[in-house]
């Protein structure tokens, strides 16, 4: 299966381009290819974060403890020591 590429133009300041280009070329790529890696990560990662979200708002309400186990009392969850 080959995957559709789009082409995008980026700008970047001189510093940023310089750090991509040096970044690239340490990691034997082209420019492209490492912000669509980059992109790609985040986009992933982002995923994760929103099934993770999705997951914990689907739980029932009410306070996650430990079947049996008491709550903790105000003291220990406001401790400042």
């Amino acid at each position: 299966m080959t995957r559709r590429l789009k082409n995008v133009t980026v700008t970047l300041d001189e510093e940023t381009a310089r750090w991509a280009r040096v970044r690239a070329a340490r990691r034997d790529t082209s420019v492209s290819k490492l912000l669509g890696e980059i992109l790609r990560a985040e986009m992933h990662e982002e995923a994760q974060y929103e099934a993770a979200r999705q997951s914990y708002l689907a739980q029932e309400p009410g306070i996650h403890r430990c079947e049996g186990q008491p709550l903790p009392s105000r003291e220990e969850l406001h401790d400042r020591s």
